[in-house]
């Protein structure tokens, strides 16, 4: 895992964003061996949380990643109702910020079925197996099947 994900989960902890890890990092939290060029989250989009976001990333120069123009992150009280997704670049790596998980679903939902857990004295909420499984299979892509084994492996042997 990458050490600058670790700091991007630090510094959204720290500034109380209410996130849940998912995706290909909660896999890796959870012992796959998989490899991620990004981090997923679930999170609140409420106005509090969304500048909680942008607090956490200040510093990072994050930009949005789907514009052309890699237009720079401003949220305000009156703009944050219009996002539902955030898909980030920061200075050290990419952030995706889901509010609606296929399989798991809104971010309440998403947080009653994650465990917090912690990462180099952080702690972090993480999407659990089953639910990581159920979104992964929604998904449907070819990528996410050696991920489902994995999980399955490490949820019999946990079982035992």
């Amino acid at each position: 895992m990458k050490d600058d994900f670790f700091t991007l989960l630090k510094k959204l902890s720290k500034n109380k964003v209410d996130y849940a890890v998912i995706g290909g990092f909660a896999c890796i939290a959870h012992g796959c061996t998989y490899v991620t060029q990004d981090i997923d989250i679930c999170l609140d989009f409420n106005t509090d949380n969304l500048l909680c976001l942008q607090k956490a990333l200040a510093g990072l120069h994050p930009v949005h990643r789907m514009t052309p123009k890699k237009l720079k992150l401003r949220l305000t009280k009156e703009n944050c109702k219009q996002y539902k997704n955030l898909y980030l670049d920061t200075d050290i790596g990419q952030l995706d910020c889901i509010g609606f998980v296929e399989g798991a679903g809104n971010f309440q939902q998403v947080k009653s079925k994650s465990t917090p857990i912690k990462i180099k004295n952080t702690r972090v909420w993480v999407l659990n197996i089953d639910a990581i499984i159920e979104s992964k299979k929604m998904l449907n892509r070819e990528k996410d099947a050696h991920a489902i084994n994995q999980l399955k492996t490490i949820k019999k042997l946990k079982d035992l």
